[in-house]
């Protein structure tokens, strides 16, 4: 059945005297019966279409949702932006945003939507999938896929025996210049929300403007950083753990960086998500239950693993070969829930000179 075009012409009374209730009547029952058929195409709770905000990029998630929407059959309809961005565009749009999920690339900007009462509860039986650690403690957002933060170090200028225990003593001024950072990155300014918890505000201001006093290398992303220690431009840096494998993965194991975990305990070793939340106006919740349930299947976290060398978060699916454990990292102690004031972060970076 067609649907009526929008401004189609009405039907025209047949007396010049009929009242504008009758048309006034008229024009409802058109439009009731436009959304009656619209319901009856589309399914009367839009649970057939699944909007995604995805803070991930194209080439890491854009399979996997392809892979759902195969299996499920259900349409997809994605938005790709920078987290930090998307996370700022739901606060702004409120009840009134078209998404049903938002996938973030870490637990801070989560915490932000879900601060800003923007979140529904997700299932039980979702959520223990995931070890408490790495989900919201108030049931809100899930992890998807876990994260290291790391020391990228080039093998030609330095050994694992002359870096540090702890990130916070790379502020000494034999580092002057030798490490990098990447100030605007997403993931670098969630790991300093992580510093700020951890060392409180004093502390994370202290070690960023030691870091600016020893004229850390600026960089745009965890990619050039890890391209610069290969080239030997810069002896370390600051980046996810991943981002290494990519290299390793192009130029084979000859490429002269490697990774190096700071002591256990250590701010430095971070493990962070990428997870996900189902806003609470989603009209979608059967398909974004499914979507859910879809992410954290053995397929999906296997993908996570083999295609990016990250972490899989659900219990019995093994991780890229020779990557540390999280439990052989041990992490710093840090409740991934508290990682939410990013605007904080912001607030801080600039008042510190690292942001402008």
């Amino acid at each position: 059945m067609a649907l009526p075009r929008f401004g189609a012409q009405l039907p025209r009374a047949q007396s010049p005297y009929t009242s504008m209730r009758t048309r006034l009547a008229l024009l409802i029952a058109c439009v009731a019966a436009a959304a009656a058929m619209l319901a009856a195409s589309c399914g009367d709770d839009g649970d057939q279409r699944l909007t995604i905000y995805s803070g991930r990029s194209p080439e890491l998630v854009g399979p996997l949702l392809e892979r759902f929407a195969e299996e499920t059959g259900i349409d997809v309809g994605v938005r790709y932006g920078s987290t930090a961005q998307l996370a700022a565009l739901l606060i702004e749009e409120g009840d009134q945003s078209p998404a049903d999920i938002f996938i973030s690339q870490d637990a801070g900007a989560l915490g932000a939507v879900q601060a800003a009462g923007l979140f529904t509860t997700i299932d039980d039986d979702i959520l223990e999938r995931v070890a408490p650690t790495y989900r919201s403690r108030e049931g809100q957002w899930v992890g998807l896929s876990g994260r290291a933060r790391v020391v990228v170090y080039n093998t030609e200028a330095l050994t694992p025996d002359d870096l540090p225990d702890s990130i916070l003593e790379f502020t000494d001024p034999k580092w002057r210049g030798r490490v990098a950072w990447a100030p605007t990155n997403g993931s670098f300014q969630a790991w300093v929300t992580a510093l700020r918890v951890s060392e409180g505000e004093d502390g994370a201001r202290a070690w960023l403007e030691g870091m600016r006093a020893n004229e850390a290398p600026e960089f745009p992303n965890n990619s050039s950083i890890v391209e610069a220690v290969g080239r030997g431009e810069i002896d370390a840096g600051l980046v996810n753990h991943y981002y290494l494998s990519r290299f390793l993965a192009e130029h084979g194991d000859d490429f002269p960086a490697r990774n190096y975990h700071t002591g256990p305990g250590d701010i430095g070793t971070l493990v962070n998500v990428a997870g996900a939340g189902v806003l609470r106006t989603s009209k979608a919740t059967d398909s974004a239950r499914q979507f859910l349930e879809f992410m954290l299947s053995e397929e999906a976290q296997r993908y996570y693993a083999e295609t990016n060398t990250e972490y899989p978060l659900v219990a019995g699916v093994e991780g890229a070969p020779g990557l540390r454990s999280i439990a052989d990292l041990q992490p710093p102690a840090i409740d991934l829930s508290d990682l939410w004031d990013l605007e904080g972060t912001l607030r801080l970076l600039r008042s510190a000179g690292v942001l402008p």
